[in-house]
């Protein structure tokens, strides 16, 4: 039997997670044994999974357990895709901000708190926003502040009020800032038109202020407690400004794809058809859609049933998918903010807290669609590349080639010298060649544009 602990879990000193045979475990230590008996017995679990806030688990065998002062060994419900805040648009970290605070809400009802406020124990079912780690919870004493205050503030506030006030991009700081964005550097970044709505002023700006005079603490906590009510009332202060910051999906460069392409509308429909043949004759059970835009391929997989990630580097474009799922009760496709050519590398203590992109694969197919002239001479990427990537994260890839003459293509170069020799269909099908085997080729009716669907014949492993 093959065993390995994940890197992200090793911090916290109630327990950790391991692998073992490919299905995944949390070793309970004794030391929260108290906090996870309150958990189970005083029904806050149970009420936490019914209302689809808590992955569920069952509990194994102590023989699992990895260390001698293993209390219990649990199997918790794994998560299709791991995604990071960094990762999400910005209702999604809205949504996971306000799923937090919905759990700490219910959890003061049965006589617990929650001692994180990471943004990184939040998953997402589809677009339901669940907490992952149950060791999160303690049980709250009478006059305690809410520890996990601070945390929240950097991890959900802090990006989420930047991303608001000054511009979406801003949430790529979490890739730099692992434990959230600094409140002194979010105070400074912030408009001064912040500091005039009261929350954003004392959770934001004077909590800056609090950390630089009180070091590491959350707030000035010497001689001083928090009543019941009050503790509620900052929770409730935190969902009111939550709730209050808005962004609204502006115009972007391909933010309007679909309404500003050559494509007509018969091409459309039977590129739609040649991806769900292909997927049909493939079956996938996981596929990735890179480059999705808003989604309307990504839905060819995923309205089957399949686990689908559509991915993308426009912020408007997920945040317009996100919430269509949201509205329509999508449970199998999961938008994603990624810019390819830059895609979310390991990061935390030695590179291994966060996985790097590859690591979450690999996905059964790709779905690579008009994607490869924006990597070929937007990006200057050789077709070798490319294809060198998508081998490495996918066994079947459903790939479309936009000869040069086409009107995108040509769009591309309006701004640069045609360097592009090798951009050709010939060179595309050798440089993929070396790569994958061409199972299909079809001319996209209405256009030039071919799709093939390519196998590598392997499963590829990981990071290999």
């Amino acid at each position: 039997m093959s065993s390995d602990a994940i890197a992200g879990s090793f911090r916290d000193p109630s327990g950790f997670l391991f692998t073992e045979d490919g299905l995944l475990f949390r070793q309970v230590n004794a030391s929260y044994r108290a906090d996870y008996d309150h958990l189970m017995a005083s029904g806050l679990y149970r009420a936490l999974v019914d209302a689809g806030l808590l992955v569920a688990h069952e509990e194994v065998s102590l023989d699992y357990g990895r260390t001698e002062d293993a209390y219990r060994v649990i199997k918790p419900q794994e998560v299709p895709f791991v995604s990071y805040p960094y990762e999400w648009c910005f209702s999604q970290l809205k949504d996971a901000a306000l799923a937090t605070l919905r759990i700490q809400k219910a959890a003061m009802d049965y006589g617990m708190t929650l001692k994180d406020g990471s943004a990184y124990n939040i998953q997402f079912l589809g677009t339901r926003p669940a907490l992952i780690d149950t060791l999160s919870f303690e049980r709250y004493r009478e006059g305690q502040i809410w520890v996990a205050y601070r945390q929240f503030c950097q991890h959900f506030l802090a990006p989420l009020a930047l991303m608001s006030y000054r511009d979406v991009r801003l949430s790529q700081l979490l890739r730099v800032y692992i434990d959230g964005i600094p409140l002194d550097l979010a105070s400074k970044l912030l408009p001064v038109r912040s500091r005039l709505k009261f929350s954003l002023l004392s959770h934001i700006h004077l909590h800056a202020k609090s950390q630089e005079r009180f070091a590491d603490s959350a707030v000035d906590t010497r001689g001083r407690g928090m009543s019941r009510m009050g503790f509620l009332g900052l929770v409730d202060s935190l969902e009111s400004t939550i709730r209050g910051l808005k962004w609204r999906p502006a115009g972007t460069e391909w933010g309007d794809y679909y309404e500003d392409t050559n494509y007509t509308e018969e091409a459309r429909e039977h590129k739609r058809r040649l991806v769900a043949e292909y997927l049909e004759e493939i079956g996938p059970e996981s596929v990735w859609d890179l480059g999705a835009n808003t989604g309307l391929f990504s839905r060819v997989a995923s309205e089957r049933g399949v686990r689908t990630v559509a991915f993308d580097v426009d912020p408007a474009a997920v945040e317009t998918n996100y919430l269509q799922c949201a509205s329509q009760g999508e449970t199998n496709l999961l938008p994603l903010v990624l810019d390819l050519t830059n895609p979310s590398p390991g990061l935390g203590w030695a590179g291994e807290e966060r996985m790097f992109l590859v690591e979450r694969g690999p996905a059964d197919a790709a779905l690579a669609l008009a994607l490869v002239h924006h990597l070929a001479i937007s990006n200057n990427l050789p077709f070798s590349r490319i294809a060198e990537f998508f081998s490495r994260i996918c066994r079947y890839l459903v790939i479309e080639f936009v000869p040069k003459r086409d009107s995108q293509v040509q769009r591309l170069l309006t701004t640069r010298e045609d360097i592009f020799t090798d951009y050709t269909e010939e060179a595309f099908e050798a440089a993929f060649g070396e790569r994958f085997g061409i199972r299909r080729c079809e001319r996209v009716s209405g256009s030039e544009r071919s799709l093939y669907l390519m196998d590598n014949g392997r499963r590829p492993i990981a990071g290999g």
